[in-house]
């Protein structure tokens, strides 16, 4: 699956539609006036028709081209303002959304089923369907943003704030942190991949699922190394929650906010010094022995 671009001229969803065509119209209006305004000041210094012709340039190109075209943009801007999708929480899949520094707590509620899943730096959508998301911070100012779903919406801590996001068709779109949070704010990604209907329906089952608690040495550095401090893996150890639940952890795409693929190379090198990929990542090293590190990692790939 092709990731689109990172822009709010890409769009994806009927929001992302409405912003694109305004910014369109941004361009075009200031190109518009910017020309004019050339054009005037051209005639003047090639004419030199003295003060009443700069008085003309002045009043011309200062009042009566650029207002009648920004009061025009204001209006249409308003209007298309009003058709933006209103936040409704009435919709069958409500998602709460939580950024820390730097990474994005995601819960999943079916209100349907009843079905719950908890996963980090992914959201799932099913393709065509509007879904609510909840958006809160536990830290400090962030700011959710997928350019080619929807506007920027701020996150405030103390705030609950509403967004209903909709994607036209099945994609990987990425999302980012639009809000200086620090030091990571820039690698503070978040995935957002959009699936058939029945296709997300199984994959969140799947997701509210425990996992797979068969005896691996993994699990046993996992509960020995004190991993569960600060991680949950339901069905193993349900008491973290300072970092990202790892139930299902190899199901994802990526690890530490986008900033690494998920494979098990990966995931040892992240286990072993965090810093090294993510300056200022509240994640500790290890010193765990590199055997302990294999065993580990290849568990935590192993749970999907």
């Amino acid at each position: 699956m092709t990731p689109a671009l990172q822009s709010v001229l890409s769009p994806a969803g009927p929001d992302a539609a409405l912003l694109s065509r305004f910014s369109w119209l941004l361009f075009a209006a200031g190109a518009v006036i910017f020309l004019l305004v050339a054009l005037l000041v051209l005639a003047s210094v090639v004419r030199k028709r003295g003060r009443s012709w700069s008085r003309r340039l002045v009043v011309g190109g200062g009042l009566f081209l650029p207002v009648p075209l920004l009061a025009a943009l204001m209006g249409w801007s308003g209007r298309q303002a009003s058709l933006v999708s209103w936040p409704f929480s009435g919709t069958r899949i409500q998602v709460s959304v939580t950024s820390y520094m730097w990474w994005w707590e995601v819960r999943y509620r079916d209100t349907l089923s009843g079905r719950e899943a908890v996963l980090a730096n992914e959201l799932r959508l099913p393709a065509g369907e509007r879904v609510y998301l909840a958006l809160a911070s536990a830290d400090v100012l962030h700011a959710f943003w997928v350019p080619a779903l929807a506007g920027k919406v701020d996150m405030v801590p103390g705030r609950l704030h509403g967004l209903t996001l909709r994607a036209d068709a099945p994609g990987r779109y990425r999302g980012q942190c639009a809000e200086y949070c620090g030091a990571q704010h820039a690698a503070m990604a978040l995935d957002v991949v959009a699936v058939a209907p029945q296709e997300f329906d199984a994959w969140l089952a799947r997701q509210g699922a425990p996992a797979n608690t068969l005896a691996h040495r993994g699990r046993e550095v996992f509960l020995a190394a004190r991993c569960n401090a600060c991680h949950a893996v339901r069905g193993v150890s349900d008491g973290g929650a300072l970092g990202p639940d790892l139930t299902h952890v190899g199901s994802r795409t990526h690890i530490a906010a986008g900033a690494l693929p998920m494979n098990r190379a990966a995931l040892i090198g992240w286990i072993a010094d965090p810093q090294a990929a993510k300056p200022g990542a509240r994640m500790p090293p290890s010193n765990l022995s590199p055997q302990d590190l294999q065993a580990l990692a290849g568990w935590l790939e192993e749970l999907r």
